[in-house]
């Protein structure tokens, strides 16, 4: 009799792996949001309203898009004004996805012999010595006049606001009080994040109101700018760059770099007028009958894409919901990909050119799988060599050949403190936003930079990015990404678009620094193999791999590391570790994930927004 027991147990794991349609996927904690006319959702409640206001005025995705960028901004949801933007918009009148490219670049001065000189492996990562150019303000100013329809005033309106005063959230009050310390180094930052100096807790409480007299100020100049220069016969779109250049040239520019300086950052005045928005075209990958969307190498988007092309020749379906097999297969798949984005990837508005052809190869993509050993992890995985699948010589194969994995810091490999700053590091967060209309505009960004703590410079109110850390000082380790003046950073915020059939399949974002492709391929595997909807997808049980060379702070790496959800199983547990993981358990395993998936059949909208965080949607 216990015999038939257990087997019956075993059996009834199995069917809850394999089937879809079992009850652990089925089973919600928030409800699908549906909408017929429009849906924004974003990392924060009153920012996702700000985003309806603009649907309420008339206005499009990208207008709702960008106050939902304002407004997260101004609050802090793990970024600010001086971060950087990334975003791909579907226009429905070309059929096309834009890519939107407002990274910051580092300051001049910013050389890899300036840090080394100062005895480090890495660009600092926090301060002013971290900073590159503000992207945020530009990037919304730039999606606006393209592509909205209404002005700045209107998609300013809440973001000021809320600058004027808001209630703050607990969790961004209960980070400025644990920052403090770092904070009162900068004297701009401590006068607008710890309005109570002096008492025993010196940041606001949640529920207080939080008010930016600066910032505020800040964003009434824009404003301003675009309001005289309506009055002068400008036109919507050339009264929005006028706002643009004063941000980037005029007065707002000068005491931001006054601020700055003052403080000990890099950046001059040359830095903010040479800097300048992209608009591009995207990078793309088929899986199945599906058009995957990505930003190419200056983010990690493309790593995505490679994993796709390596999934795709195998049956993944038949391998069940985080079964054993299926989470050993993707992480394979995962680290062969993200080898290849730790040696390849960086801007490519800078020489040398990126290798992006070769890697998004279908070809090159059947080579890489067949390294894939289907009975142990493999920690010493390392970077392919994709020029020969677009007609080319790999110019630094010499650093493949001399050992790549010896450009890893020491500490990279270690336990200890080592491993608990990379599981800080990789889940350094951010927001995103999604929105779509009936128009069929739709727009996934994911903005971040400038979090707490920033540096604050001057008297804008706006915090300053601290990306320049995701830059390599040893060319050995990437030689595609190693700082200088005027370069942006490989940055890992990486929104997503699908297509089915030329229109609209699934637009999606998720925070969480080196994990957001690993959760973002799930979520999509999710859906197309296992047939769960939007909201079972951004709420179902991910894993993550640490094996990748992380993005932040000391760039570790911790081979053989694996994050599983609470929900796996025992036995599937017990298998992994006999496949050679190290394995890591929690409660949450992704950052928030929000989505929209597009119903053509009822002509509606879906929307997904993850169980855990504060993200929210509203939909009409």
């Amino acid at each position: 009799m216990r015999t038939a027991r257990l087997v019956l147990v075993v059996t009834l794991n199995l069917l809850a792996l394999t089937s879809p349609a079992s009850s652990f996927a089925q089973r919600t904690a928030k409800p699908v949001l549906h909408g017929r006319h429009w849906v924004a959702i974003t990392g924060k409640p009153l920012a996702a309203t700000a985003g309806a206001m603009m649907f309420q005025k008339g206005g499009n995705a990208v207008d709702a898009a960008c106050a939902m960028l304002g407004a997260t901004s101004t609050m802090w949801d793990v970024l600010s004004w001086g971060g950087e933007t990334q975003a791909l918009i579907f226009n429905p009148n070309t059929g096309d996805v834009i890519g939107i490219n407002a990274l910051g670049a580092a300051p001049a001065g910013a050389t890899a012999n300036f840090f080394l000189e100062q005895g480090l492996s890495y660009p600092p990562s926090l301060g002013p010595l971290a900073a590159v150019t503000p992207g945020t303000p530009g990037g919304l100013m730039v999606m606006l006049a393209e592509y909205g329809k209404l002005g700045l005033a209107d998609v300013l309106g809440p973001s000021i606001q809320m600058a004027d005063g808001y209630p703050i959230e607990a969790s961004t009050a209960n980070s400025l009080e644990r920052n403090k310390r770092r904070i009162k180094e900068w004297p701009y930052s401590a006068a607008v994040y710890l309005p109570h100096a002096g008492e025993e807790r010196e940041a606001p409480s949640g529920g207080e109101i939080f008010s930016q007299p600066d910032l505020a100020e800040t964003l009434r100049k824009l404003v301003q700018a675009e309001a005289e220069a309506l009055e002068a016969g400008a036109s919507r779109k050339e009264a929005i760059y006028a706002a643009y250049e004063r941000f980037y040239t005029g007065d707002i520019a000068q005491e931001f770099v006054r601020g700055a300086q003052e403080q000990g950052a890099q950046i001059t005045m040359q830095d903010l007028a040479n800097w300048q928005v992209y608009i591009e075209e995207p990078v793309m990958t088929t899986y199945k009958d599906i058009e995957v969307y990505k930003l190419t190498t200056w983010v990690q988007g493309p790593v995505l894409l490679q994993a796709l092309n390596i999934l795709e020749g195998l049956d993944v379906e038949s391998m069940g919901y985080n079964s054993a097999r299926y989470i050993h297969t993707l992480y394979q798949a995962m680290n062969l990909a993200f080898a290849d984005r730790d040696f390849y990837y960086g801007d490519p508005y800078f020489p040398p050119e990126e290798p992006i052809a070769g890697l998004l190869s279908k070809d090159y993509a059947r080579q890489r799988a067949e390294l894939i050993n289907w009975e142990r992890n493999d920690p010493d995985i390392g970077p392919g060599d994709p020029y020969p699948f677009q007609g080319g010589t790999n110019p630094y194969l010499h650093y493949l050949e001399e050992g790549w994995e010896t450009t890893w810091p020491p500490a990279s490999r270690a336990s200890g403190a080592a491993l608990r700053e990379a599981e800080e590091a990789f889940y350094l967060g951010t927001t995103s936003i999604q929105a779509a209309d009936e128009e069929g505009w739709v727009v996934s960004v994911t903005p971040s930079g400038g979090w707490i703590p920033a540096v604050i410079a001057g008297r804008t109110g706006v915090g300053i990015s601290q990306r320049a850390q995701s830059f390599v000082l040893d060319p050995a380790e990437n030689p595609f990404n190693v700082i200088e003046p005027g370069k942006r950073p490989r940055a890992t915020l990486t929104p997503t678009i699908a297509l089915k059939d030329g229109r609209p399949f699934v637009s999606v974002a998720v925070q969480g620094g080196d994990s957001q492709d690993q959760n973002t391929l799930q979520f999509l595997l999710n859906i197309v193999e296992f047939g769960m909807n939007v909201q079972q997808a951004v709420e179902a049980a991910n894993f993550n791999s640490y094996q990748l060379r992380g993005s932040f702070r000391n760039h570790s790496s911790v081979p053989g590391r694996l994050l599983l959800n609470d929900a796996v199983p025992a036995w599937v547990s017990a298998q992994l570790r006999e496949m050679g993981y190290n394995l890591t358990f929690g409660a949450r395993t992704s950052g928030p994930l929000n989505a929209i998936y597009f119903d053509w059949e009822h002509g509606t909208f879906w929307g997904g927004a993850s169980n855990h965080g504060d993200d929210y949607g509203i939909a009409w």
